[in-house]
């Protein structure tokens, strides 16, 4: 197994928030800062923003999976079969009661005798053209990111593919804390423009820290690597294989 790994690249020189996919990741974000001080952006269009942002990372991350070609030769090929349907069901619906959450809690509920529904109804209200090129632009960060990180240093040879599947989850629940907790302020406060866009930096402080920690060698705290491990092993012996040791 020591040829196999020595194959394997490293993950080469650490990124720092001057590097172009973070600086990507920033622009994105800086974005909403701006329609929240000068086009007086509302609320809730950017909670459902960042909840779409979810759905964007769960994507791209599909894409990792299957594009993977790291340790385990085809037993861990084999495993896509499993871990792609699986990650798409289990994600989706955790996304989805986040979605649940954020449409409730910022959209009002109850429907209309003739028209959408409530939060349907409020957010093409409150909609800004601008936010839908927002949108464009996180999936043109995550992509940025997918081509120089993923593809370009070399972590697509490197991850295995049950860290792939439990990757996003850590980053997504403070996300969403963050987010909701921000959120949560900004109504109370009566969502004036400051504490809108304190949510804004607040987003954005968490997002590029976990990115820098994602692409330097931390992408899952200690216990979700280990249940990462223990099923990549699981995995391996099943096929014949021995599993990749750290």
């Amino acid at each position: 197994m020591r040829g196999e790994n020595a194959e394997i690249p490293g993950p080469g020189k650490p990124l720092h928030w001057r590097s172009p996919s973070v600086l990507a990741l920033l622009t994105a974000n800086a974005i909403p800062l701006f329609g929240v001080l000068f086009l007086g952006w509302e609320i809730f269009p950017i909670m459902v923003l960042y909840w779409a942002e979810n759905v964007i990372i769960g994507v791209f991350n599909v894409l990792k999976i299957l594009t993977n070609a790291g340790p385990g030769g085809a037993a861990t090929q084999a495993s896509k079969l499993f871990f792609v349907p699986f990650f798409t069901v289990h994600y989706g619906v955790f996304t989805l009661v986040h979605g649940v959450f954020v449409f409730t809690l910022f959209g009002g509920s109850g429907s209309t005798m003739s028209g959408p529904p409530v939060p349907i109804g409020k957010l093409q209200t409150e909609l800004d053209p601008g936010i839908l090129l927002v949108g464009l632009g996180l999936v043109g960060s995550h992509g940025y990111s997918l081509i120089t990180n993923y593809f370009g240093r070399g972590e697509f040879k490197r991850l295995t593919i049950p860290t792939l599947m439990f990757a996003p989850y850590p980053r997504i629940v403070i996300l969403h804390i963050s987010i909701l907790v921000g959120g949560f302020l900004t109504m109370f406060l009566g969502a004036p423009t400051l504490a809108i866009a304190l949510l804004v930096i607040l987003k954005s402080f968490v997002d590029v820290k976990l990115h820098l920690r994602e692409h330097n060698g931390s992408m899952l705290p200690g216990k979700w690597q280990a249940l990462s491990s223990a099923i990549e092993g699981r995995i391996l012996e099943g096929r014949g294989a021995s599993p990749r040791r750290p």
